[in-house]
């Protein structure tokens, strides 16, 4: 029998934007919460203008993060728009907001004013630098912070410059964050009607996923040194090339290195006393990268990842992301869902990266702009009436479906 959902019956009053605050609210969403985007009429989301590519007149970008949630379009600058978003922070478990700092609190919308009225909420606020840095006003988009938090220091070629992760990967760490203290603080409020205030940042969620390199740099004190796809601490532990492609090779003990030299047919590696345990293959990594090199260039990628797989050593094939994807999808990974889209037609979506065994999350389009505007305003009381004045002056978007 299919158990319900683990966040059925919460409800999240959704004011964020672009993509940490939107990742961390689906994921509650693929957990069953009931999830209300709040947008600007006329604009909504900022990824909503992110293209191309399209699908439908909709940005591949924002249709990445927002299925499975109800899109309300409203003004916030219009008393009644705003009074409408009050009630709906009112009577939520959750609300996530990253608006500018100051701004929230002078809409009547930050913690302080939403916890009087419902003092079990979890309040979640998302910023670049979070509330104590200065100056409190600075914006911080991701790649911002991948250069002020180290990350793009530590990425890219040995001699080469610095570079930035191929996504906004400290929006998705500061979504995973915020998510993570989100269901903490839904815990303690459950069984203690106590509700909490959360803030997350970018430059936090960065450092603190910088692990083993700030600890590196506090133990040592010394900067990292950028390593291209190597390892700092851990050979062979990186990309190499083949007769056709390049492959990753990570051998991450002593024992899987053994594995390799044996799947190679270079008993000669394992023998040698330079490489025997990590720290000197470490201490040696040139010599052994280039012998390895050496011999994984006289065969294709195939050759070696058939060779390297039977072995079980730890081996991928460099792939495209498309490619990533049908492949993963081919060896039943799971990975892809298909949904009707209004105006996109058949869509297909990324799951989550979890999965819950008994209960298969939902799968519902994310919304076009405004799609349940006059369902959500009467859900909080509005009437017929009142809500038609809204939409004939602006303050409200409802978009046909």
């Amino acid at each position: 029998m299919t158990e319900p959902l683990p966040l059925t019956g919460v409800r999240v009053a959704d004011l964020s934007r672009v993509l940490a605050g939107p990742y961390a609210t689906m994921l509650l969403a693929d957990m069953g919460a009931e999830v209300i985007k709040v947008e600007q009429p006329g604009r909504g989301d900022d990824t909503r203008a992110w293209g191309p590519p399209w699908a439908g007149g909709e940005a591949a970008y924002y249709l990445s993060v927002n299925r499975n949630k109800r899109s309300l379009a409203v003004d916030l600058k219009d008393p009644d728009g705003l009074a409408a978003v009050q009630e709906l922070c009112a009577g939520a478990d959750v609300v996530i907001q990253n608006f500018r700092p100051g701004v929230i609190d002078r809409l009547g919308l930050g913690h302080a004013a939403v916890s009087v009225r419902n003092p079990a909420v979890v309040y979640c606020s998302v910023s670049g630098f979070g509330p104590e840095h200065e100056p409190a006003t600075r914006p911080g988009f991701d790649i911002v912070v991948q250069a002020e938090s180290g990350l793009m220091g530590a990425t890219g070629p040995v001699e080469g410059p610095a570079s930035k992760v191929g996504v906004a990967i400290t929006d998705v760490l500061t979504g995973l964050n915020a998510a993570v203290g989100i269901l903490g603080a839904l815990f303690r409020a459950r069984t203690t009607g106590r509700g909490e205030e959360i803030t997350v940042s970018l430059v936090n969620s960065s450092l603190s996923g910088l692990v083993n390199l700030t600890q590196q740099a506090l133990v040592t004190g010394v900067e990292p040194e950028r390593i291209g796809n190597a390892h700092t601490t851990i050979v062979p532990y990186q990309a190499f090339p083949t007769a056709d492609a390049d492959i990753v090779i990570a051998a991450g003990n002593d024992a899987l290195y053994r594995r390799l030299c044996e799947a190679l047919d270079r008993p000669d590696l394992a023998r040698d006393p330079r490489y025997a345990t990590n720290p000197e293959r470490v201490t040696h990594r040139e010599e052994l990268v280039g012998e390895i090199t050496a011999t994984l260039t006289t065969r294709p990628a195939d050759h070696w990842m058939g060779l390297l797989v039977e072995a079980g050593v730890p081996v991928g094939r460099v792939r495209g992301v498309l490619d990533a994807l049908r492949t993963a999808q081919a060896r039943g990974d799971d990975v892809l869902r298909t949904v009707e889209h209004p105006t996109a037609g058949l869509l297909e979506q990324v799951r989550a990266g979890f999965r819950l065994e008994n209960t298969p999350p939902p799968l519902t389009a994310p919304p076009l702009l405004g799609q349940h505007s006059r369902e959500i305003l009467t859900e909080l009381g509005l009437s017929a009436d009142r809500i038609d004045a809204m939409v004939e002056r602006g303050t409200v978007e409802q978009t046909a479906s």
